[in-house]
C-alpha cells in the first residue's frame, strides 16, 4: 500500500465545530468499507497521554508534536488516522506535518462559524471564556489561525455530518 493509502485526516477548527463527530462517522463508514481507520481526539488525548499539559502555546505546541508522533506511528502501523484537535497555530499544523510526512497529512478545515459554534456548546465552555473564567480559550481569549490551503473545508454549520463524511470519503479516494 501507498502512504496515500494510510494518511492521517487532520480535522483542525473550534471547539465545537464538528470535528470530533465527523472523525467519529467516517472511522465507522471507513471500517464499514473494510479499511482499518482510527480516531485521535484532542479531549482524549488531554485526558490521557497529554493530561500534563495546559493551554500556554508552548504547551499547545507540545499537545500538537505528540499528537503527530502517535499519528505516523499508526500510520506506519497500516491506519487510516483522523485526528480531530483544535490545533490552532498553522506553525504547529505544519510541524504535525512534517513529522507525519507531507503524503499522509492531509489538513481538513472544519470551518464552522464561531456562533454556529457557541450555540452547540452544551458544556458552556464559551460562556465561561466570554466571562473571564476560562483563560486561553481558542476563538475568544485565544487566537485560530485558520489554514491558508486546506485539502477540504467542511462548515458543519451548513452541511449534515453525512455530506461531510461523504466529502472527506471522496478526498480520500482523490488521494489513493
Amino acid at each position: 500500500m501507498t502512504a496515500a493509502q494510510h494518511p492521517t485526516l487532520w480535522l483542525t477548527g473550534l471547539s465545537g465545530a464538528g470535528k470530533t463527530s465527523i472523525a467519529l462517522a467516517l472511522a465507522q463508514a471507513l471500517k464499514a468499507q473494510g479499511r482499518a481507520a482510527t480516531v485521535l481526539d484532542g479531549d482524549q488525548l488531554r485526558h490521557g497521554l497529554n493530561r500534563d499539559l495546559g493551554f500556554t502555546p508552548e504547551d499547545r505546541h507540545e499537545n500538537i508534536r505528540r499528537a503527530a508522533e502517535v499519528a505516523r506511528l499508526m500510520n506506519e502501523a497500516g491506519l487510516i488516522v483522523i485526528a480531530a484537535l483544535i490545533s490552532p497555530y498553522r506553525s504547529d499544523r505544519a510541524m504535525a506535518a512534517q513529522i507525519i510526512g507531507a503524503p499522509q497529512f492531509v489538513e481538513v478545515y472544519v470551518s464552522t462559524p464561531l456562533e454556529v459554534c457557541e450555540a452547540r456548546d452544551v458544556k458552556g465552555l464559551y460562556a465561561k471564556a466570554r466571562a473571564g473564567q476560562i483563560a486561553q480559550f481558542t476563538g475568544i481569549s485565544a487566537p485560530y489561525e485558520a489554514p491558508l490551503a486546506p485539502a477540504l473545508t467542511l462548515d458543519t454549520g451548513a452541511l449534515a455530518l453525512d455530506e461531510s463524511v461523504e466529502r472527506l470519503c471522496r478526498c480520500l479516494q482523490r488521494r489513493a
